[in-house]
């Protein structure tokens, strides 16, 4: 039998998507190509905004419609927290949520077997972590889930309630997964989770730095990479590893959601601005190069134009190499649904297209710093003759180059800006580390 998987949202359901295919194909089931009719659709769904639930069931209704005769399958974060949504849609073979995906061939078998619709949903604010292993992400970059959940409840998040508390994979498990991946050829690691550096939150005396230390010593990891982390959990000591491996790439994601302290604290965020610049500033007299991206919630209940331009003048002085923009969305449960001093979706899509232009100065300003610099980067792909890949800051980079290149760390050197690439040529010798 032919299977397709579509995911929706974030690395982490990307993660166990890709957990679900290995699961799939050792079972001995076939993944579809794009044009194939396929006889099981797995829908990994988001509900993260208005929006991703509005698109998980566009998803989940146009796989029904064309796969009439298929075993649909939902799972994720809408199935979690609006099961009494999904149900409504007629044509569902196995509703999950985010517990259970690594039981999908024992789920889909008892389907064939029974013909009855499954739905296990449970509450999972107190679960413990559901062990996956992916056996193969790509030759070049692979993500490892080693955190689910979260415990911060944020005024604006569902999440928490979605994902459940912070649960942390085992560093045993952890370990022998990325040495796997490592001896199969891949160059990076990408460690990845809902609430990453809350890591070892559910442990005994083992954080998040404990588990970076090890994976640092493992034999032939080349990159390292934290998805996302928040600001106040790049502890000292992490800071301190950051100074020691270069391994530790030249990028990180740290959310700041609003550059308004007023806006922080009615979101619920752990910081204030004065901590925030204090310890970005740390980071930065380590690695002076390093590119640090953002994700800013605009439209946020009660923030006037002055806390908008507050958070302008933030973003600016923090010279982020670019900011994801998220409109803020109303999500049922959540502290902020209460609030009453709510924008219109006309405020909220203008300040949102303003941040984005402001995005993309910074974005060019960073690019432009490396002109001319010489750095490594490992080609993921070539298109016509070019390799296509990332530095360890993040750069994408365009290069002419033959397919014997790709998931190398090759020495280039960069000599123009064409957005969102920075085109280079490869390099013979030594290499300056940018």
């Amino acid at each position: 039998m032919k299977f397709r998987i579509e995911t929706l949202g974030c690395k982490v359901n990307t993660y166990e998507s890709n957990v679900m295919s290995d699961l799939l194909k050792n079972a001995g089931y076939i993944e579809a190509n794009k044009e194939e009719q396929s006889d099981i659709v797995i829908i990994n769904t988001c509900t993260v905004t208005n929006t991703a639930d509005q698109k998980s069931g566009k998803v989940i209704r146009h796989a029904v419609k064309h796969n009439p005769e298929a075993i649909i399958v939902v799972c994720g974060c809408y199935s979690q927290v609006s099961l009494d949504k999904v149900k409504k849609i007629d044509g569902l073979a196995i509703i999950i949520g985010n517990r259970h995906k690594s039981e999908i061939v024992s789920l889909i078998e008892e389907y064939k077997r029974t013909k009855k619709p499954i739905i296990k949903i449970e509450d999972i604010r107190h679960s413990t972590f559901e062990t996956m292993r992916l056996n193969n992400f790509n030759r070049t970059r692979a993500f490892v889930k080693i955190e689910d959940g979260c415990d911060n409840f944020c005024s604006y998040c569902i999440i928490p309630y979605s994902r459940g508390n912070v649960c942390s994979k085992h560093p045993s498990e952890v370990l022998l997964e990325i040495e796997t991946l490592i001896a199969e050829g891949h160059s990076e690691i990408v460690l990845t989770g809902i609430h990453t550096g809350h890591y070892g939150a559910d442990l005994d005396h083992y954080r998040f730095y404990d588990l970076l230390k090890a994976i640092l010593e493992i034999e032939g990891l080349e990159r390292l990479r934290i998805s996302s982390i928040e600001l106040n959990e790049i502890t000292d000591d992490i800071l301190e590893l950051m100074k020691e491996h270069a391994i530790l790439v030249d990028h990180m994601h740290i959310p700041l959601q609003a550059g308004s302290d007023k806006i922080l604290k009615r979101m619920n965020r752990k910081y204030d601005l004065a901590y925030f610049k204090e310890r970005i500033t740390k980071i930065r007299q380590i690695r002076p190069h390093i590119s640090i991206t953002t994700d800013v919630i605009v439209g946020f209940p009660g923030e006037t134009e002055e806390d908008f331009q507050t958070t302008i003048q933030t973003v600016k002085e923090l010279k982020f190499a670019k900011i994801h923009v998220f409109p803020y969305s109303e999500r049922r449960g959540t502290k902020s649904e209460l609030m009453t001093d709510k924008l219109s979706e006309e405020v909220k899509k203008d300040r949102s297209r303003r941040l984005v232009a402001i995005s993309k100065e910074l974005e060019m300003a960073y690019m432009n710093g490396f002109l001319g610099t010489e750095t490594y980067f490992i080609p993921e792909v070539e298109k016509n003759g070019c390799l296509i890949g990332h530095t360890g800051n993040y750069l994408l980079v365009k290069a002419k180059g033959e397919k014997n290149l790709l998931h190398r760390n090759v020495p280039i050197r960069i000599t123009d800006i064409q957005y969102p690439y920075v085109e280079a040529e490869l390099c013979q010798k030594g290499v300056l580390e940018s």
